[in-house]
């Protein structure tokens, strides 16, 4: 028999999107699947659709509960999955018919644990954006020191949504509840796992941009957590780094002040007080780390100057900033 690929779609509020999405994974030129729906605690008649859609499809399976945050969702999924491989896509996003294909025919040839496709992305109005991770020309076989150097700079894609895994990987990990940036939190845990991580040369996932989701805030006195937990990530993989793979030391330091510049780019300037610890915290890790920013061969001048400027004067730099922002539009 075929492998079981079990693909994972937490759901919350996407009424609008999830039967292209659904539609999408039950149209994968691969038919040997099972579609988990979890649904989060919807509130808009999402939850009633999972259970419509699955009427329409024997291989879909829905499941749900109280509003836990995505990750709690994916957990669900993965304790029900039945497959011996898992996927995951995204509730407001689609997939290319043979993605799955694509990927299980590469994870057989290779046995590999972890094979990756490429992704796209578009805005509200469907204009495509510049892509954030470039998929390679042919296809590319990366040891995990070499992937997590991509990572940290920011070269790599660490989304879950793009792979396709072998189960047997995540026994005993599990994405951590109610943070975001959970895809590099548990990817990097599983690379000293991995021998080897497949990325192929072709676009398969398409990402919609959302202005509402929770990693994409337009209003400027709402602030997505997910820039202070690139910050703990950060700090995460540095610890890892010191451990498992000490050549990438000069990559993890241009990590953790790239994440902390990030931080610092969207925190409103209402919170950047003496009130707040973890913005102390940012800009005393700053200072601290100035001359190893110097002298880091992977921050570009420009990451150079706005982290001296925000080390001197964070508050005045951010105000100065958002004027520049403002006029430019």
């Amino acid at each position: 028999m075929e492998p079981l690929i079990s693909v994972i779609v937490p759901v919350y509020n996407t009424k609008d999107y999830l039967v292209r999405c659904v539609d999408s994974i039950c149209a994968q030129t691969y038919r040997n699947l099972e579609l988990l729906l979890v649904d989060d605690g919807s509130t808009d008649g999402t939850g009633r659709l999972c259970e419509e859609l699955a009427e329409k499809d024997s291989r879909i399976r829905v499941f749900h509960q109280e509003n836990g945050g995505s990750s709690s969702a994916r957990n669900l999924g993965i304790r029900n999955a039945a497959g011996g491989y898992l996927g995951f896509v995204d509730s407001d996003d689609y997939i290319e018919p043979d993605m799955y294909e694509k990927l299980l025919r590469v994870m057989t040839e290779q046995k590999a644990q972890i094979a990756q496709i490429g992704r796209d992305e578009t805005d509200a109005g469907g204009r495509l954006l510049p892509d954030v991770c470039t998929p390679p020309r042919t296809l590319t076989a990366y040891g995990p020191q070499d992937f997590l150097r991509e990572l940290l700079l920011h070269k790599g894609d660490c989304s879950f949504c793009t792979k396709l895994l072998d189960r047997k990987l995540l026994e005993g990990e599990s994405f951590p509840p109610g943070v975001l940036n959970e895809d590099f939190y548990l990817l990097v845990r599983l690379l000293p796992k991995t021998e080897k991580i497949y990325s192929l040369p072709d676009y398969g996932y398409h990402v919609v941009y959302r202005p509402d989701s929770n990693t994409r805030k337009t209003d400027k006195d709402q602030f997505s957590r997910v820039y202070t937990d690139i910050v703990d990530n950060a700090d995460m993989v540095y610890r890892l780094v010191e451990k498992e793979y000490p050549a990438l030391q000069k990559e993890a330091v241009r990590f953790g002040l790239f994440q902390r510049l990030d931080y610092l780019l969207h925190v409103p300037i209402a919170q950047m007080n003496r009130e707040n610890p973890f913005y102390r915290n940012v800009v005393a890790n700053i200072r601290k780390n100035w001359g190893k920013m110097l002298l880091n061969p992977y921050l570009t001048p420009k990451n150079k100057c706005y982290l001296t400027l925000f080390a001197a004067a964070p508050r005045g730099i951010r105000q100065l900033h958002a004027a520049f922002k403002k006029r430019s539009g």
